[in-house]
């Protein structure tokens, strides 16, 4: 399909959110959560799709606590992923919202099989494993938020 004939397609607005949940190492450094998805061979950060009536932020901790089996608390806003694709006809925007959180009890074992795998990671470890770019992008802006005194 040409781009010109995808831009005559019907938009939807699509919204998703997740987060950054992190925590200080014994060392001082930071670790955070990243899960692992075996059929798309990929690494990312915990995130989904926004339910009718549900603001972004409730969505945020939905989404994070049903993938990661973590019960979490929300902190400041690391950052938006916005980006467009094409499917069944339609073009979609998609916009992917980011906070900072922090873990306040549960486990892993109690989490959806959305992930195959979600693990505690050195935030450089993390940033090698992450697939996408624009979420390493989101994840260095949490961890400059982190450096400067967010969420500490």
């Amino acid at each position: 399909m040409s781009t010109r004939a995808a831009r005559r397609l019907p938009v939807v607005e699509a919204v998703s959110a997740g987060g950054v949940v992190w925590r200080r190492a014994p060392d001082g450094g930071v670790e955070v959560v990243i899960g692992f998805q075996a059929r798309e061979e990929r690494w990312g950060l915990p995130k989904g799709t926004r339910e009718r009536g549900e603001t972004i932020e409730a969505a945020a901790l939905r989404e994070v606590t049903e993938e990661t089996g973590l019960r979490v608390a929300l902190g400041a806003k690391a950052g938006v992923i916005d980006y467009w694709f094409a499917r069944d006809g339609r073009r979609f925007r998609k916009r992917v919202h980011h906070w900072l959180m922090t873990a306040a009890g549960g486990d892993f074992a109690d989490r959806d099989r959305e992930f195959d795998e979600v693990v505690w990671a050195p935030a450089a470890e993390a940033l090698a494993r992450i697939t996408f770019a624009t979420e390493r992008d989101i994840l260095e802006k949490a961890l400059a938020m982190l450096a400067e005194g967010a969420g500490a």
